[in-house]
């Protein structure tokens, strides 16, 4: 009964570490969110994890996403708080498109 009452207990401090964890990740500026992604891609694109069509989307998609920033920091000076939110919610969406581009075993034939 001992045992399983300090599982349970040693259960429960590590399932509240958890949302520690997760919020102490470093947050990574516009730059090197590019410059990541960027270079995933021509990862990707050299080791053929990514197909011609996929890269072509997904280099689209970035460029996209490069040309939203430039109008943001174009109309005022500067990110916002609530473009910096968009911008990085956009970054995230694509990243995981690019992971799952990557892993999807579709590689060049």
């Amino acid at each position: 009964m001992k045992k399983i009452a300090l599982m349970i207990a040693g259960l429960g401090i590590a399932v509240s570490a958890l949302p520690a964890t997760a919020s102490a990740q470093q947050w990574q500026n516009i730059n090197s969110r590019q410059a990541n992604i960027e270079q995933r891609l021509n990862t990707g694109i050299r080791n053929g994890a990514l197909t011609r069509p996929e890269a072509t989307r997904l280099r689209t998609q970035f460029r996209n996403l490069n040309g939203l920033e430039q109008q943001y920091r174009r109309s005022g000076g500067g990110l916002t708080q609530a473009e910096r939110r968009d911008l990085d919610r956009r970054f995230d969406a694509l990243s995981q498109r690019v992971r799952t581009q990557k892993n999807d075993r579709q590689g060049r034939r």
